[in-house]
């Protein structure tokens, strides 16, 4: 299973990319939603990321265009996203979720809500 962490934060890129590999995941990064669409253009379809956790509030092109994006795009289908954010508020909730986001994970998360999370959208067993 492949991941691509898109979030401007290091720290978090690199927090989140150790929960994964634990999880049996392989990791990829991009520190915004323009980096994130350049690295998926480059991919042929059989290496698209099973996953992308993406964070909301980033530069040049913020999480929530990005999900538009890549849900506007029939050949990034089947990549399930997981906007992972410090957005709180429940009108953001359901706009990420209106717009195909598969699952909506607020900041700060342990490890455990992570993998609970990826448990509800079928990528990892209990």
């Amino acid at each position: 299973m492949r991941v691509l962490i898109v979030d401007d934060s290091r720290a978090m890129r690199i927090m989140l990319g150790r929960y994964l590999k634990e999880l049996g995941f392989e990791c990829s990064d991009a520190g915004d939603g323009k980096e994130a669409l350049a690295q998926l253009a480059q991919l042929a379809q059989g290496a698209l990321p099973d996953l992308m956790l993406c964070d909301w509030n980033m530069p040049e092109m913020n999480g929530f265009e990005l999900l538009q994006a890549v849900r506007a795009e029939s050949k990034y289908a089947g990549i399930r996203i997981v906007m992972a954010t410090t957005e709180t508020e429940s009108s953001n909730v359901a706009k990420a979720l209106g717009a195909g986001a598969n699952e909506y994970l607020m900041k700060p998360f342990t490890k455990d809500s992570l993998q609970a999370k990826l448990e509800l959208i079928g990528l990892v067993s209990a």
